[in-house]
């Protein structure tokens, strides 16, 4: 093996190179020389050739200099029509692709100072990227985080072969920020759930007892919500035992407002696919309804939820006729957009649950200063919401929007046998309500059968002989 050049006279080399190239986009073929070095056997190379990529390709992100978007194959965009300018930021974005990939393979270099200038340049890129995204936002004001190029770097960090807890303790420092903590957390819950589908022995236990270990500690608020996001569908199905989990889902269960509504997914799961009993749940359901679950970004996925729980017919008619009340109680404060959603769910529940039509048989039930419900008690069996009636669904029929009177006329008639899909309402907004209502033709409106002759009349009339001025 020949001896390894002088470090400063490659290191020297190097950066003539990139400022050649930051320079003019003619010189642009000299990066072909920079990235053959990352591949030299000599560690010092290595990591020169690390800092010129670093300095390179962190210049030309904040140049905007490499293309964004979707990326497509560079030799159909070098054969084609295209401009040079779209040309050269196409290649340049492929050379920045196999800087990253090797960068990645750097990351299980022998050499630590090589391994440590690796990662120091990626989480420099993320940090770029995060900051000049290489994709294009689908609205204006959307925060793009590339998380490819951290997925990148984590699956280096976790290797099955190699004890990489020195460079796992430099990667720490990066984990005070949330965004690179909360992709960090994904990213390493998928490479793990990967690594279990070959060894549904020991590996689930590992991964299963690295999370009951975190989740003792008490977490802030907006980690919990991070965690409870990805708990039914990255978390619950890795773990060697999913009901050990209940005593988190439990507690975030009882803590109320959002936390509460997220936790309803983890707890769907451990309840029907694991048949875990957990005594009060729709008592804690029912408490969950109040004025504010129509205006939480969890709404949808709340509505959804709470409809497969209510599906089953072997519920109690006094329950399903609590939540029905409850409901449509709320409904009369509701915006629009959720009323055009709510309505047919209650309808819904009527269908489900013949006995509870007797809400709607009642035509002259008791009005609000005689109802018998209750909806200040917590208990849905004492709420006395069988003996009352859905007058609010009533009231609802004079609502100022014509869709929301609409829906609540059904009441009026035999309800259908098939169930109205609730599905395509969940994430109705007030925006799209207004565009909906923007497309519609105009009606025809009759005008005055005389056309006004001046503000006060005609001129022989009472009126304006009193009135007129001079």
């Amino acid at each position: 093996m020949e001896p390894a050049p002088s470090s400063g006279n490659a290191r020297g080399a190097l950066g003539r190179q990139v400022e050649a190239v930051l320079a003019s986009r003619g010189e642009a073929n000299a990066v072909f020389d920079v990235l053959a070095v990352l591949q030299s056997e000599h560690p010092a190379e290595v990591q020169d050739a690390v800092r010129a990529c670093s300095h390179l390709f962190g210049a030309l992100l904040q140049r905007g200099e490499l293309f964004v978007g979707q990326l497509p194959p560079e030799e159909m965009v070098m054969a084609g029509p295209q401009g040079a300018t779209r040309k050269y930021k196409v290649w340049m974005r492929h050379r920045y692709q196999s800087c990253c990939t090797r960068l990645g393979e750097l990351l299980a270099h022998p050499s630590f100072e090589v391994k440590e200038s690796a990662l120091t340049s990626l989480m420099k890129f993320v940090r770029l990227e995060g900051a000049h995204p290489l994709e294009k936002p689908k609205w204006e004001g959307n925060y793009l985080f590339p998380r490819e190029l951290l997925k990148l770097v984590v699956q280096g960090l976790l290797s099955p072969e190699e004890d990489r807890t020195l460079l796992l303790s430099h990667f720490r420092s990066y984990l005070e920020h949330d965004d690179i903590r909360y992709h960090t957390m994904q990213a390493a819950t998928e490479a793990v759930a990967r690594a279990t589908d070959g060894h549904p022995e020991e590996h689930r236990k590992v991964f299963q007892h690295m999370w009951l270990s975190f989740l003792k500690h008490k977490l802030p608020l907006s980690l919990c919500k991070k965690v409870l996001v990805i708990m039914h569908d990255a978390i619950l199905p890795s773990l060697a035992q999913p009901s050990l989990m209940i005593d988190f889902l439990s507690r975030a269960y009882d803590a109320g407002g959002a936390i509460s509504l997220l936790a309803l997914n983890g707890l769907f799961i451990l309840i029907h696919k694991h048949n875990l009993e957990y005594p009060d749940f729709y008592r804690k359901l029912y408490g969950l309804l109040d004025p504010s679950i129509f205006h939480v970004k969890y709404r949808a996925r709340f509505f959804h939820l709470a409809d497969l729980f209510l599906s089953s017919s072997h519920l109690p008619a006094y329950l399903v006729a609590a939540f029905a009340k409850r409901l449509a109680r709320l409904a009369l404060t509701a915006p629009p957009e959720a009323l055009l959603m709510v309505l047919p769910f209650i309808c819904n529940l009527l269908r489900r649950h013949p006995a509870c039509r007797v809400l709607v048989h009642r035509p002259r039930g008791p009005e609000l200063d005689a109802d018998p419900y209750d909806p200040q008690e917590e208990d849905p069996a004492r709420s006395r919401a069988l003996e009352s009636s859905l007058w609010e669904l009533q009231a609802l029929q004079q609502h100022y929007h014509p869709e929301v009177a609409t829906a609540a006329s059904a009441i009026n008639h035999a309800l259908a046998v098939p169930e109205v899909s609730i599905a395509p309402l969940l994430e109705l907004s007030a925006f799209e309500i207004f565009e909906r209502d923007l497309k519609k033709a105009p009606e025809s409106v009759p005008l005055e059968f005389l056309p006004a002759q001046g503000l006060l009349g005609r001129r022989d009339q009472l009126c304006a002989q009193v009135f007129t001025l001079g």
